[in-house]
Formats: structure tokens, C-alpha cells, sequence
């Protein structure tokens, strides 16, 4: 796209792209890479590079747009960015046609206008390609390649305190400690250690019973108390909905495509049967090799009944989460919903931005673009079945379901006038049902199947898929190293993706255990071993503890690929619980807590925070939600207004919309969940206290609490001690019964009503670190 001169202050609209755009490469959070690779780039490439790269014959404008410096450089208009305008910025005029036209020959479509609008107001963050990767490392660089090499279990190291460890995890770090001669914190005390456990485990504060009686035995008992804790965490249905919220959050889990682009947002009516299925994998303590084969290839498993046949059916919902840009004007429709799918085993299994290569060759990691189309060969392979998007075929094609035998039939409610698509027997053929036949005998499910006719990759030249290369056969990323050369051959009458989960799963696979073992770290620590966790490429963080990370891989192997009893490893240890407090001088030398030296404090998730106050007010409801709100409407949230219904059950069973996400944690760093989140957001912003003293359900969680709390006596001191009990999980200390009985008074009296006087107190207990905050 050529750009003519226009009256710009080029170096007023420089200063200010090197100020709020990618100015330093090594901030870029790994959703705006995600982004700009999975949107941004391949626009550039086929819209603009013809005329605007270094490849170009002619360069238009003096403008290069195939870098980061280049951007920031500009051309005879200036600079085509403004970073947070779109509307003041030439790039966005160019695409929309207001006052220059580019591309020249017609206008992109409206779906990427509106990406390269989100772009800018992200602050067209732009990734540092091979000049700034050198920095980093590159691909000859064996250092920066460890995480492609097989992991070895490595000798536990000698350390001095021999008496400290308790688990093999604490020998190593002890020892770098003990390199930088430092020494631990002490132990955290057992409330403290109780709240953790029951925080980590099932997502959910412990009652002041539960501490109190955990405190006794602990006294009694010291390390075996804690075990019967962990041990009866791990068995309880509230483990599951933790750490399958955890799962959801990697498979980029919605209820809802999201915006399309062209502001259509239809529903997946059927997507809570895979949340379903992952909170009761996590229960069962399903073995993560099986878990991840179940979802990438259940449909081609046998079953030993029409139960585990759906079970197998419903998992392969984690390839069929895309959040789709639309189809209308969209020639790679298909093939960006084998983007999205690349990325999620790529970002989400494997730890590596395979999604970069699919334009190019990766400009980090030891991923060529004939790699990309090796593994996209498995999924163009398959049918992607989603549903039908609402009807709305400028958003996606209609396509079938899976149909279930064993699940329960579940009549839609009484009003309901939509229709939904199963498959005509025998032809495969989509055939609607109206209300009066209706989803009885019929319950559906989005997945994946195998294509009628599974064939190899075409290159897609430059990313577009009009411009056809070779065919690249059906395979894995050429950089992984393993023990031994045990080849793994795709059948060429099938898709493939059966003997891509065999390869995933490898028990020498150099990525797939360190990768889920170091989620399960971040997910108790705060961090993980390596704190990018959906990067563990050239670019990403080398691991604090890398020998540390290598033998828990091995170990998770070793045991089964079992999740719970990684995580009962871990929390057992002397390590995990540490307490949380440290002097001056400790802070100081370990001031990111690299060497682990003390527990780190965290906000709770907004699941959590919500679920807590739901718990403390009385009023969680532990038994698991039935379906979602959006069963029975295929329909488009855009037009549909709050689908969002209250609810008492736990948060992971609220509705996921994309672009319209539950009103109770919207504020708390909510992933958008269009992309593999590995790690949220922390982020302290005003509309966050905003929410915590205005939301309705705030208020109505503190008038819930404040009646339990009236109701317990009728004199206030022992109203106060009940309210600390139920809300701390502790006794309340003289200070502040004295000082909160001053507050009751003064507020009262203000108010000249004793009701509200409580609820304002409810409400600011609800709203403190201690209750926010888990040591």
C-alpha cells in the first residue's frame, strides 16, 4: 500500500510511536506477540510486503513495514502509526479508504480493518525480528535451544542444612540458596499453611472450624496432619473445578466465538459439556498423557461403552474453542481456524509459538514454515465442528455436531423458538430440528472428526492460502530431540492427529512434561520455574532452576504423568511451605524471589474472590451447576443483551461469553479468552475499587453476611468475633473488636440505621488485603 505526503509532523508522531509502541521489544506481554502474529502479520504479508518490504522491488512511499525499526522510521507521509489512535493513524485511514486507498486494487476485509484498529489502540506492539533476536540468542545457539533437548533427571545436590528438606524438590533449592549464602524463612504457621492448602487445591477459604481443627491435629500430629489435609483436598470435587479452571483458561475455553470483526458474536451453546469433561478429568486424576490424547484424538479411541465413547467425543471440544474471525470476504477462513488450533497445541502443550511460522520461517525459534504445514496437515485433515454459529453464515459455515448416546436428554425450557443442527442419518448432511421435535435423544457436542478425505498440507506462500506451494507431509516440529529414534508414522488414510498425541506424549518428549509441570508450579508459587509459560522458546525466560525443572519433568513421567500427585509432591515439600514473611535484608538480595527464599503473597483470581464471598455471605452452592444458561440459544450475544443470569453455584460454572464476560470478574483481570492465556494478568486499577464498593453483587454478598452475622447474638462483640471467624478464618484480636466497634457506632449514627450500619462493615471487611490476599 503506497502512502502519499501528508501535512504530519513526522517527528511529533515518531517521538510518540517510540514512546507507546513496541519501543522496548522485551515488554511485549505474550498476548500482543500472540496478536500481531496471529492477525497483524499475515495481513502485512499479503496486503502490504509486495510494496512495503525490503523484498519489494520497489519500495512505496519510502515506507518498509516488514520490521519493528522500520515502523518506527516511517515513510515520506511519516509515520504510519500513532500508537493508541487509530483514528489519527495513516495506516487505519489507508485500509478504511478515508482520504488514500490501500491496498489499491479493493479494500481489505472488515474483519482486519477492525484488527489493525485493536492493534493500534494496543499500542501497535510489534515483536523484535532477527536483529534484535541475535541479542537474545538464535537458533545455533545451543544455550538458548535447552528447552529442545530431551530433559535428564540430574544427581539431587549436597547441600549443608541436611536436616531442611523433605522432598527431593528442596535438595535443589537449598542449594542455590545456599550458593548465594542466604538462608530460608521459617515455616508459615499452620493457619496460614491451612488457607494456602485450601486456596491452591480447591479454589475455595477454609471455614474457621476447618482451621481451627487443622490447627489441633497440627499440633498433635505436625507433618501427618498436613498430609490427611492434602490428601483429603486432592479428593474433593472442588479440586477439580480449581485446576480444570486452570486447563480452561490454556484451551482458551468460551462460550462464544467473540467478535468476528464484523461485531458478531454467536454463541456455542454446546461448549460447557468440554468444561464438564475437563473438571471431571482433573478429579479423576486422568493421566495427563491421556487427558491431552483423549482432547487431540478421542475421536479416534476405541470405547468400552457408549459413556466413554462420549467422554472421548467431548474432549476433542479443546480444537474446536477457536474464537473465528469471520468467513465473509475471508479466502483463509479455514486455514486460520488451523491457526488457532496450531497455537493451542503450540502455545498451550508445547511451550513454543509454533502460529510465527505461518507466514514465514520463525524468526526466534528453530520452527521453519515447512514445519507449520507438517502439523497443519493433521487438522486440515479433520473437520472442525462447531455448530451453527448462530445461522449467521457470514460469520462461519454451519457444520455438524457430535452426537451424543449416553448423555442425559435435557428438554430446552418453555419459550424457546431457536433451532439447532444434527446429522442426518447416513449422509452427513446437516438437518434442522424445530422445537416441537426438539436437543430429545439428541444431546450435541462441538469437537473434531477425521475428513473424508485426509491429504497433506499445501504451503500456504506468505501465509495466504491462494498461494499454493508444495505438499508437506503430515509430521513434528524437526527441532525436538529425543533419546531414542523411535519413528512415529501417520497413517495416510487418516488424519493424523491420533499419532500426534502419540508424539506429544512421548515419555522423552523434550517439551510436553516440562511444560505442564512448570503451570503446576506457577499455579502454587506465583511463578513458574520458567515465568513465561507459554514461551519456553529463544525468546521466552531461561528457568530460575533449571536442573529443578528437568527432574520434576522426569519425575512426572516416571509417576504416571499424575497431576494430583505432582502437585501433593510439591505442597508437601519444605519449600512450598515457607512462610511469606521476610526481613529487610532477605527482601533485598532475593528481591524477585528467584531462589525461592520465602512464599510469595498473591491476590486471589476473580473466580476465587468471588467465590469466597459467596462462601463467607453463606450463600456458595457446591453442587455442580447443571449446563449453561445458553444450552438451548443459538443466538448472537450482540443482539441478545445481559444473558448473564445471577447465580450462587461456583464461579468456573458461570458463562463464559467472549466480548460479554460474567459482571462479577469482569474487573479482575478476566482473560478474553480468544488465545491460550498460561499466566493472567495483576493488574491494580481504579474501576477495580470501583467494582469491590459498587457492584450490586458486592453489596448484596456484604447484606448477606451482615444478616448471618446479626442473626449469630445480639451483642456486638460476640457479632464482631463471628464476623472475623467467618470472614478471616480467625479470632478477632481486642484492637479490632475496639476499633470496629467505634466504626458500628460512628456509621450508625451517620446512617440512623443499625442494618446499614452492618452492611457497611460486611461490605469492608470483603474488601481488605487479608481477605483478598492469600500468604
Amino acid at each position: 500500500m503506497n502512502f502519499r505526503p501528508f501535512a504530519i509532523p513526522v517527528l511529533l508522531t515518531t517521538i510518540a510511536l517510540r514512546s507507546a509502541c513496541a519501543g522496548d521489544a522485551s515488554a511485549l506481554s505474550p498476548d500482543d506477540a500472540q496478536f500481531f502474529e496471529n492477525k497483524i502479520r499475515p495481513a502485512l504479508v499479503k496486503h502490504c510486503y509486495e510494496c512495503h518490504s525490503a523484498d519489494a522491488k520497489e519500495v512505496g512511499g519510502k515506507l518498509l513495514l516488514d520490521s519493528r525499526d522500520a515502523l518506527l522510521t516511517g515513510g515520506e507521509a511519516g509515520t504510519p502509526v500513532i500508537a493508541g489512535k487509530p483514528n489519527e493513524s495513516l495506516i487505519i485511514q489507508a485500509l478504511r479508504y478515508d482520504g488514500v486507498e490501500m491496498p489499491p486494487e479493493k479494500p481489505v476485509p472488515e474483519a482486519v480493518v477492525n484488527d489493525f484498529v485493536e492493534w493500534v489502540k494496543r499500542g501497535a506492539p510489534y515483536p523484535a525480528t532477527a536483529s534484535t533476536a541475535a541479542k537474545a540468542g538464535s537458533v545455533n545457539d545451543p544455550e538458548s535451544l535447552w528447552a529442545f533437548e530431551p530433559p535428564k533427571n540430574p544427581p539431587i545436590p549436597d547441600v549443608q542444612n541436611k536436616a531442611w528438606p523433605r522432598d527431593s524438590l528442596d535438595h535443589f533449592v537449598l542449594a542455590k540458596i545456599e550458593a548465594a549464602a542466604l538462608q530460608p524463612v521459617g515455616a508459615a504457621d499452620p493457619r496460614t499453611l491451612a488457607r494456602r492448602l485450601h486456596y491452591d487445591l480447591t479454589g475455595v477459604p477454609p471455614s474457621f472450624e476447618e482451621v481451627e481443627r487443622f490447627v489441633t491435629d497440627h499440633q498433635q500430629t505436625g507433618v501427618d496432619a498436613v498430609e490427611r489435609l492434602v490428601d483429603e483436598l486432592l479428593a474433593s470435587p472442588q479440586f477439580g473445578e480449581r485446576w480444570g479452571r486452570h486447563w480452561l483458561d490454556v484451551a482458551r475455553y468460551g462460550e462464544s466465538n467473540g467478535n468476528d470483526g464484523l461485531s458478531r458474536n454467536p454463541t456455542f451453546p454446546h461448549a460447557w459439556r468440554y468444561r464438564d469433561y475437563v473438571i471431571a478429568a482433573f478429579n479423576a486424576d486422568t493421566p495427563y498423557d491421556r487427558f491431552l490424547t483423549e482432547q487431540i484424538a478421542g475421536d479416534l479411541l476405541p470405547s468400552d461403552s457408549d459413556q466413554q465413547r462420549d467422554r472421548h467425543l467431548v474432549a476433542t471440544g479443546f480444537l474446536a474453542m477457536a474464537a473465528k474471525p469471520a468467513k465473509a470476504m475471508n479466502t483463509n477462513f479455514d486455514m486460520d481456524v488451523v491457526a488457532d488450533q496450531i497455537d493451542v497445541i503450540g502455545s498451550g502443550v508445547l511451550g513454543v509459538s509454533v502460529a510465527c511460522a505461518r507466514c514465514h520461517d520463525h524468526k526466534f525459534d528453530p520452527v521453519p514454515t515447512r514445519d507449520y504445514y507438517a502439523l497443519a496437515g493433521f487438522f486440515t485433515s479433520s473437520e472442525t465442528m462447531w455448530g451453527t454459529a448462530a445461522h449467521e453464515g457470514l460469520t462461519a459455515p454451519k457444520t455438524d455436531l457430535h452426537v451424543l448416546k449416553a448423555a442425559a436428554n435435557v428438554p430446552p425450557p418453555e419459550g424457546f423458538v431457536e433451532t439447532v443442527l444434527v446429522p442426518e442419518s447416513n449422509t452427513g448432511k446437516p438437518k434442522p430440528i424445530p422445537k416441537s421435535k426438539w436437543p430429545v435423544g439428541t444431546p450435541l457436542a462441538m469437537g473434531v472428526r477425521d475428513g473424508k478425505k485426509p491429504a497433506d498440507c499445501k504451503l500456504n506462500i506468505k501465509g495466504d492460502a491462494k498461494k499454493l506451494g508444495d505438499a508437506v507431509p503430515r509430521g513434528f516440529l524437526t527441532a525436538c530431540r529425543f533419546e531414542s529414534e523411535n519413528t512415529i508414522e501417520v497413517d495416510p488414510k487418516q488424519s493424523g492427529r491420533r499419532e500426534l498425541a502419540q508424539w506429544l506424549t512421548r515419555g522423552d518428549h523434550p517439551l510436553t512434561a516440562r511444560v505442564m509441570v512448570n503451570r503446576i508450579w506457577q499455579h502454587l508459587f506465583g511463578a513458574g520455574i520458567v515465568r513465561t509459560p507459554n514461551d519456553f522458546g529463544v525468546y521466552g525466560e531461561r528457568p530460575t532452576h533449571p536442573k529443578l525443572l528437568d527432574h520434576l519433568a522426569v519425575r512426572f513421567v516416571d509417576e504416571q504423568w499424575s497431576i494430583k500427585r505432582m502437585i501433593r509432591n510439591i505442597v508437601l515439600s519444605r519449600t512450598y511451605q515457607l512462610s511469606g514473611d521476610a526481613d529487610a535484608s532477605l527482601t533485598k538480595a532475593d528481591s524477585g524471589n528467584l531462589l525461592l527464599t520465602r512464599h510469595q503473597r498473591r491476590r486471589l483470581d476473580a473466580e476465587s474472590l468471588r467465590d469466597s464471598m459467596l462462601k463467607v455471605s453463606g450463600q456458595l452452592n457446591l453442587t455442580p451447576a447443571d449446563g449453561s444458561i445458553i444450552r438451548h440459544r443459538d443466538i448472537l450475544v450482540n443482539l441478545a443483551g445481559n444473558l448473564h443470569q445471577p447465580s450462587n453455584h461456583r464461579s468456573v460454572y458461570l458463562c463464559y461469553l467472549r466480548s460479554s464476560p460474567p459482571p462479577e470478574l469482569a474487573a479482575f483481570d478476566l482473560p478474553d479468552f480468544t488465545s491460550v492465556t498460561g499466566q493472567r494478568d495483576v493488574s491494580t486499577v481504579p474501576n477495580q475499587a470501583l467494582h469491590l464498593y459498587n457492584n450490586p453483587f458486592v453489596i448484596e454478598q456484604a447484606e448477606r453476611l451482615a444478616a448471618v452475622v446479626t442473626k449469630k447474638a445480639e451483642d456486638d462483640e460476640i457479632r464482631l468475633q463471628f464476623a472475623w471467624q467467618q470472614v478471616f478464618a480467625r479470632d478477632a484480636m481486642p484492637r479490632e473488636i475496639e476499633d470496629t466497634g467505634e466504626y458500628l457506632r460512628v456509621t450508625q449514627n451517620e446512617l440512623k440505621s443499625e442494618d446499614k450500619a452492618w452492611n457497611s462493615l460486611c461490605q469492608a471487611l470483603l474488601v481488605t488485603n487479608e481477605f483478598r490476599y492469600v500468604d
